[in-house]
Order: C-alpha cells, then sequence, then structure tokens
C-alpha cells in the first residue's frame, strides 16, 4: 500500500482553513512513498463521500504525475497544464472548474471527510487535459497497481 501524508494535516485530522473553500483554496502539499517499483505514472483524486448527494463529491482530478516527484507541492496552480515538475495534467472538479476546489460542506451538515486517494499506473496514460474523475478512472481500469490515501476533515461550523 502506498504511504500518503501531508506536512499541512495529518491522516483523520482537520484540514487547516488554508486548504479551504472559504479560506486561500490552495491545494495542500502531499507525500508519498512505497510505489510499486513498476509504477510509471500516478494519479491523485480527491473526493467527499459526505456530500449530500448519490456520489461522492469529487474536489481534484489531477494525473501524469510523475513517480519520482514524491509528492505534490502547495499551491498547485488551477490550470488544465499545470508544468509543476510533479504533474502535467489536470481534470475538472464537481465544481466545473479545472484543478483543486477545497472543502466547502453546507453550513451545519457535519464533519466530511476528503480522501486524498493516490493510484499507481503500470503505464503511462495516454489521455488529453481536463478529463473528469468518470473518464480518468475508465482510462484507467486494468492498469491499477497500489493505490493509498490520507483522509482529511472539515466541518463548516453552524451560522
Amino acid at each position: 500500500m502506498i504511504k500518503v501524508t501531508s506536512p499541512a494535516f495529518d491522516d483523520g485530522a482537520p484540514i487547516p482553513i488554508k486548504y479551504t473553500k472559504d479560506g486561500g483554496n490552495v491545494s495542500p502539499p502531499l507525500k508519498w512513498n512505497v510505489l510499486p517499483p513498476n509504477t510509471r505514472e500516478l494519479v491523485l483524486i480527491v473526493e467527499d463521500p459526505d456530500a449530500p448527494r448519490a456520489e461522492p463529491f469529487v474536489h481534484w482530478v489531477c494525473y501524469k504525475i510523475h513517480p519520482e516527484a514524491g509528492g505534490l507541492p502547495e499551491g498547485i496552480p488551477q490550470s488544465p497544464r499545470p508544468r509543476t515538475a510533479a504533474a502535467d495534467a489536470q481534470g475538472v472538479n464537481d465544481f466545473k472548474d479545472v484543478g483543486y476546489d477545497g472543502p466547502a460542506p453546507p453550513p451545519g451538515h457535519g464533519t466530511h471527510h476528503y480522501h486524498f486517494r493516490v493510484y499507481a499506473l503500470d503505464k503511462e496514460l495516454d489521455v488529453r487535459a481536463k478529463l473528469d474523475h468518470k473518464a480518468l478512472i475508465a482510462s484507467m481500469s486494468g492498469h491499477i497497481i497500489d493505490s493509498g490515501e490520507i483522509v482529511g476533515t472539515f466541518e463548516v461550523p453552524r451560522r
């Protein structure tokens, strides 16, 4: 299993306001290790399964991530091709934006859990930028060799 961590929050702990829609809406830094030796590319999908809807709410779709990067830095630009040293493509989230959009649960809806899930693939995906998570998952089919996650929480206080 891939070990995913963040210097910004511990697994199961609250996500700082800076990384939420109410704060700076900045993507948090992530780190990972223990990748399978035949990993060719990584994918990151961030979901909120506590959203009041049938499917989890997708907050981030990031792919074409270089395995040797060891993580993603804070503040990946909201661009289909962020051209960072770590990642080359981002998709459309459920806010209909490209890139990361942080937690924004309805006020008084309780604590939401945000799953930052990293997938190791045994091939490089031949896909365009701006995919939604369903198209990305379909393109990964049969090529996921391992995964891991960190879960952060966030709750909007009642007003």
